[in-house]
């Protein structure tokens, strides 16, 4: 392990197992808990009661789990986790990206450079989220969703990725939604499996999506329906 010299808590020093690497200017907070084989770049900024590198306890039925070791927890240079997040080993949490207090971020998911992901939000197994990706606070992404680079989800948004909840045959593959560049998603709305969202979408507040959404296409409702275009002045690249 690298020695460190960032600023504790006082009286709180973090419990450390042999083998994690921290760099040497890593700011902890109190009660930090990182497990063996742990990778910490430099200036990172972990709070208080954070777990890092947790292995997960999966359930013999779990189709989450695969035989093989995990990879170490990577956290790259600058990354701040909350207090009370646990982001488990083999995840990647890339540089200057942030994950708020109380997320979950699970096993060979991974959060692109400078993201946000809002508090209490939950990244389920085998999710990849891009670079400057901004997810609002208590927004829940399942299993195999992929999003894009400048994409926006809203507070509380969900996706799903199984049309039998849980009554198809054993090793039947589940299917995340995929969330294409500066796509940006209502608070509230529900994703349901294996759709797409295109590039520069718009999914209202609350909408319902059962079908794929083109590119620049505005959705609103329960089940979401087309009601106009994204236009030239509304891209992101206007408002970088």
């Amino acid at each position: 392990m690298s020695a460190f010299a960032g600023d504790l808590a006082p009286g709180a020093e973090p419990l450390i197992a042999p083998g994690a690497d921290v760099a040497e200017d890593v700011t902890f907070g109190a009660h930090v808990v990182v497990h063996g084989d742990t990778v910490i770049g430099p200036g990172c900024v972990i709070g208080d009661h954070a777990v890092l590198g947790r292995e997960p306890v999966l359930s013999p039925r779990s189709r989450a789990g695969s035989d093989a070791a995990l990879a170490p927890l990577r956290l790259g240079p600058g990354a701040v986790v909350g207090a009370g997040s646990i982001v488990f080993a083999g995840a990647t949490v890339a540089a200057a990206a942030i994950v708020g207090d109380q997320a979950f971020v699970r096993e060979r998911s991974t959060v692109g450079a400078g993201s946000v992901i809002g508090r209490g939000s939950a990244l389920d197994n085998d999710v990849a989220v891009g670079a400057r990706v901004r997810v609002q606070s208590g927004v829940y992404l399942c299993a195999f969703t992929v999003v894009e680079d400048d994409v926006f989800l809203g507070p509380g948004a969900c996706t799903t990725n199984d049309h039998t909840m849980s009554r198809h045959p054993r090793g039947e593959a589940l299917q995340g939604p995929v969330l294409r560049r500066a796509c940006r998603i209502g608070g509230g709305a529900v994703l349901v499996p294996g759709i797409e969202i295109g590039v520069e979408a718009f999914v209202g507040a609350g909408a319902v999506v059962t079908r794929d959404v083109g590119e620049r296409e505005v959705v609103v409702g329960v089940p979401a329906r087309v009601v106009r275009h994204v236009s030239d002045e509304d891209l992101l690249e206007r408002w970088r």
